[in-house]
């Protein structure tokens, strides 16, 4: 036994649930790359894509806060994904994934 290795707790668990959500989605309605390329940046508006970003710089970067239970103090990623698929066009197949990403936001808050 690990005395040093942190207890997950139930926002991890629902967090990391939410997480498995959009990947999962994002795989269902084409968005997601099965072979992404390097995506290094500041943030999302750097990034070619918004769903290259969501890919390769927020999941993994979600996993790992709800894996080590340090959260920021909040998120606006559904309001990111609002911009994206909501606002100047309006995408479809897209609206559970925006769904998703505020699920996402709502769940960073609580607990």
């Amino acid at each position: 036994m690990d005395i040093f290795r942190r207890t997950e707790t139930e926002k991890d668990r629902f967090v990391l649930a939410v997480i498995d959500e959009i990947e999962t989605e994002m795989k269902n309605i084409g968005f997601w790359n099965k072979n992404p390329p390097q995506v290094k940046v500041g943030n999302f508006l750097e990034a070619p894509s918004f769903e290259l970003w969501l890919q390769c710089v927020f999941i993994p970067n979600a996993r790992k806060a709800a894996k080590s239970g340090k959260y920021p103090s909040g998120s606006q990623v559904g309001q990111m994904a609002m911009r994206e698929y909501n606002f100047h066009s309006y995408v479809e197949e897209a609206q559970k994934l925006l769904r998703l990403l505020h699920k996402f936001d709502k769940a960073v808050l609580s607990m």
